[in-house]
């Protein structure tokens, strides 16, 4: 008889693994530490690298765990970088305030050398988000200064930016702008871009052409507040899409925090209207998956989701802003002075 207990016991106990690994979770491989800094862009540049900018003009990389790290100085002034991006051969990191600095750095050389290859002064300019179509193809976007979204291009891999005018722009409302979360305001799908916004407006901006012409597509995400709206966006392919955002100052609510397309971002759905998650920062498909797995963060944890959005489960509690994949099964994260890599499991 106790012989037959013990094994019903284990078998317990083998039932509850089972299942708590069907469950899925994760496992931190590795954490950075970087005192008194705020890291909100993060990008992969290979199989080995991370690197990130943040504020307090820091920026630098992880390679082979190994953590390097830098600061850019202007005028006497430390920058607040919260966007970066990889065109195949340099790294680029745009500041967001007044003055707004671009810079080129070749990954090639150590640490302390870069280049600025664009500036904008206005007491409005705030960038947010800046993503790479391919090597020579490359668009940021910021709030307004004038009617329109910011929104500047490069078509020789970096090396010059100009701005796109307010005559070939949606205009915007008045109280419409983005925000700098996470550096995921922009999506990119071979020629196709889209961006997003919130406060009075939230909608999604979209090109066909690398930016030469738009439209714009109303959202049902939650907005008219200062800190209502899209945060992030990304597209798996030129058809299936998720926006994720909500209300920052009600971070549980996800009454209409998060909505998907399957028409290329003409047409968004509410996506699990009444449940968690409520606020999100950072929203990605899984690489070389299906546009059914999500995974996605905030101040309020991990979460993802295995049905394009329709379900979500909290992996963990800790919260961060921003999230990089490096393959299906192995992700970067980042927030207020930390750096994480982590393994997602049975997912």
């Amino acid at each position: 008889m106790l012989n037959l207990k013990k094994l019903l016991f284990f078998s317990y106990l083998l039932s509850v693994s089972l299942n708590a690994q069907q469950e899925g979770s994760i496992s931190f491989l590795a954490k950075f530490k970087l005192p008194g800094i705020s890291i909100r862009a993060i990008e992969v540049t290979d199989a080995n690298t991370l690197w990130f900018a943040g504020s307090k003009g820091r920026y630098g990389r992880i390679i082979n765990d190994k953590l390097e790290i830098d600061s850019i100085s202007h005028q006497g002034k430390f920058p607040q970088f919260r966007s970066i991006a990889y065109n195949g051969e340099f790294v680029f990191l745009l500041s967001i305030e007044n003055p707004a600095l671009l810079y080129k750095i070749d990954p090639k050389k150590p640490l302390g050398h870069y280049d600025l290859v664009y500036t904008e002064s206005d007491p409005k300019i705030f960038f947010d988000s800046l993503a790479f179509f391919d090597k020579e193809n490359g668009i940021a976007m910021g709030d307004p200064t004038a009617d329109c979204l910011s929104v500047i291009k490069t078509i020789d891999a970096g090396k010059t930016w100009t701005k796109i005018s307010c005559k070939e722009l949606p205009k915007v409302a008045d109280g419409e702008a983005a925000f700098a979360a996470s550096n995921s305001n922009i999506a990119m799908y071979k020629n196709n871009v889209w961006m997003v916004t919130g406060g009075a407006k939230a909608r999604v901006f979209k090109s066909k052409d690398y930016g030469e012409s738009w439209n714009v597509t109303d959202t049902p995400i939650v907005q008219g507040g200062k800190m209502t709206g899209i945060f992030t966006v990304d597209f798996y392919d030129e058809t299936n899409g998720i926006i994720m955002g909500g209300d920052w100052e009600d971070k549980k609510n996800g009454k209409a925090s998060k909505a998907s397309s399957n028409d290329g971002g003409l047409t968004w759905n509410l996506a699990a209207p009444n449940g968690l998650p409520g606020y999100i920062s950072c929203v990605q498909y899984f690489p070389g998956e299906t546009a059914q797995k999500i995974l996605a963060v905030s101040t309020e944890g991990i979460y993802y989701s295995k049905d394009a959005g329709t379900t979500w489960q909290q992996l963990e509690e800790k919260g961060f802003y921003s999230l990089r994949f490096m393959d299906n099964q192995t992700a970067w994260l980042s927030t207020f002075e930390e750096i994480a890599k982590i393994k997602l499991l049975n997912l």
